[in-house]
């Protein structure tokens, strides 16, 4: 229309020059809106991606799936979410869904479709959920087969007042989700481990999960107290092991890494324990260590008796960005302890970096803090030790429903 009336008015060669503006002045408008548009479209459409990511606390872990609203459909995205040693755990990632409908454990030789002892033997790769809620008591040790995932999300699941989880001499165990209480000893008896294997258990010590021999191992968002031994042990030769996201409570000896100190196999055992919440409750062996190398990375120690990190026969201890609220007790204020009477202690590499100390906690360290031996012992990058509360603010089993984030 403007160069319709300027025509008019001017010459035709002059209206041919100002059309000529006209035009490239329309193109270049044209373009700088279809930019900003395309722009404001992309960049909507950026936000829509980076939606999945809103809920994100800082937690790796946690970040890589809980965002999902259809985390039912997608359980097994769980397996790509692993950090640390035990980082290539898989459980049963490329195997079927088994869903448990039976919480009876009549016969731990002859097992029940449907059961959790029954699935847990089977010689293939098994994703294990629960149909409902419910409550496990097991007769005997519930002796696992490799390349398992027992997932509890969706649903209440308590193993409790009987014997607990046996991970021996097995390999890639993913343990989620689940209540682990109340353990007992329990054993002279026979006990199936495979479909085609049964044999003669010597009584058990009672652990929550004992880890025995067994590599790539991830125990993530489990509630664990009050059982008869440890809660979590990993002895003879175990190593490539995670232990994430667990809320330890009313619990003695909870934590225990290393069979003997004479046991030297278990100098290979790398172990990363990382996002737990030490509750109330609790005494010593947070964990206690032997031989191996052992990252202890942004958990929060809320409580302790007598010591939060221990050990013997020279383990490396890396501890960074955790959290150390010490008791009242002005005897129990040092988070290490050492099971040593001499000073040959002074030379294990054991260290703080990053850690947040209150009411009066104190780290010894010890050793040359060798390049070399804290690499080893390193896992993951450690997160400021001002965000461990965000971190672990829901360390242990998890309330998730169907069709919202966990």
């Amino acid at each position: 229309m403007l160069c319709c009336s300027i025509s008019f008015l001017f010459s035709r060669g002059l209206c041919c020059q100002i059309r000529t503006f006209c035009f490239v002045s329309c193109v270049f408008f044209f373009h700088v809106i279809y930019g900003l548009c395309w722009r404001s479209i992309k960049n909507s459409t950026e936000r829509r991606k980076l939606g999945f990511f809103s809920c994100g606390t800082g937690n790796p872990i946690d970040d890589c799936w809980r965002c999902d609203r259809n985390w039912q459909r997608n359980r097994k995205r769980l397996a790509d979410c692993a950090i640390g040693f035990g980082r290539n755990a898989i459980g049963g990632r490329d195997g079927k869904y088994y869903v448990v409908t039976d919480p009876n454990d009549d016969d731990p030789v002859n097992p029940r479709p449907g059961t959790l002892r029954h699935a847990v033997i089977q010689d293939r790769p098994l994703w294990i959920v629960f149909k409902r809620d419910m409550v496990i008591t097991l007769k005997q040790e519930l002796i696992m087969n490799s390349f398992k995932t027992i997932d509890g999300r969706g649903v209440n699941v308590h193993i409790a007042n009987g014997a607990c989880i046996t991970v021996q001499f097995v390999t890639n165990i993913i343990i989620h989700g689940i209540n682990i209480h109340d353990c007992k000893p329990t054993g002279n008896a026979m006990v199936r481990s495979s479909p085609s294997h049964f044999g003669w258990r010597t009584i058990a010590d009672g652990d929550g999960i004992s880890i025995f021999g067994s590599s790539h191992i991830w125990v993530d968002h489990n509630s664990l107290a009050n059982c008869a031994d440890g809660l979590i042990d990993a002895i003879m030769g175990s190593t490539a092991i995670t232990i994430s996201n667990n809320y330890f409570t009313h619990h003695n000896e909870v934590m225990l890494l290393g069979h003997s100190d004479s046991y030297v196999r278990d100098k290979i055992m790398q172990v990363t324990i990382a996002y737990n919440h030490f509750g109330e409750g609790l005494i010593q062996r947070m964990p206690r260590c032997r031989h191996g190398y052992f990252h202890v990375v942004n958990n929060d120690y809320t409580h302790w008796e007598m010591y939060a990190i221990g050990g013997s026969a020279s383990p490396t201890i890396n501890s960074q960005g955790n959290r150390y609220l010490a008791p009242a007790n002005p005897f129990a204020k040092q988070v290490t302890h050492r099971v040593e009477q001499s000073d040959v202690w002074k030379h294990w590499n054991w260290r703080s970096e990053g850690d947040l100390m209150l009411n009066g906690a104190f780290f010894t360290p010890s050793g040359h803090g060798a390049a070399a031996s804290y690499a080893r012992a390193s896992s993951l990058a450690a997160k400021a030790s001002s965000l461990v509360g965000t971190l672990t603010s829901n360390a242990g089993a998890l309330t998730c429903r169907r069709g919202y984030q966990c």
